[in-house]
């Protein structure tokens, strides 16, 4: 198959998904629509756990987040990452919550982009043309994207450009250099990601505001750090 097929589609699915659930958004009651908020948030923060506990080794996932997220408030990521909704918001709404488009984009483009599918899936799909697990990602982001659009609104709809640059992206390197993650580095990947992942989930259930995207470096540390422990034999 050609290379990006599954990109392609993931980024259909959640396009497809967001715009169902707006429609739906309209017509599901104020209460409920936080009640669902409050039951994604409970899911999000057990998805967060599952992958946080992927980790080989907690002290690497330890160094990973706090190494990640000193780069990260260094290059106020997540100031750059609100602009960027506030700006959307600015230009396309008509009104509405202040900072939920933000809020939108960012929840749904780390949920989307995170995670072993997106990685793995990608490279799959760059080395080999195989999109299987990149269909079944697809799937899954397509009936997220309904429940978060119809709670959320449509700020949904910008994480389809996450979901294309980023898994566009590995799909590409792929292609250029044919070269994968190990499972251990692919483990600590994941692992970090639990880590930002639970604080979506916080913010979610509106117990605290964390600048998650702040969180983002140490998806790429970790990895990196696996790999030099891993090639001095100091993790399996």
């Amino acid at each position: 198959m050609i290379p990006g097929l599954g990109t392609a589609l993931n980024t259909g699915t959640v396009l497809v998904g967001a715009t169902l659930g707006l429609t739906l958004g309209r017509v599901i009651p104020a209460s409920l629509q936080q009640t669902i908020r409050i039951a994604i948030g409970l899911f999000v923060t057990v998805i967060g756990m599952q992958m946080a506990l992927k980790t080989h080794n907690p002290l690497v996932l330890l160094v990973s987040v706090l190494a990640g997220v000193v780069i990260g408030e260094l290059l106020k990521l997540d100031d750059g990452v609100q602009a960027i909704g506030a700006w959307a918001e600015h230009r396309l709404s008509r009104g509405g919550e202040p900072g939920r488009v933000s809020l939108a984009f960012i929840t749904t483009s780390l949920i989307f982009c995170v995670g072993p599918l997106t990685v793995l899936g990608s490279f799959l799909d760059g080395t080999r043309g195989d999109i299987t697990l990149l269909a079944i990602k697809s799937t899954l982001d397509g009936v997220t994207s309904i429940v978060f659009a119809a709670t959320l609104g449509w700020g949904v709809l910008l994480s389809a450009v996450s979901v294309l640059l980023v898994q566009g992206s590995l799909t590409l390197i792929a292609v250029l250099i044919h070269a994968g993650l190990s499972d251990s580095q692919t483990a600590e990947l994941t692992a970090a990601g639990g880590i930002a992942v639970l604080g979506i989930a916080l913010g979610l259930l509106e117990l605290r505001t964390i600048k998650v995207a702040n969180f983002l470096p140490a998806l790429v540390v970790a990895p990196l750090l696996a790999g030099i422990l891993h090639a001095f034999r100091l993790l399996s």
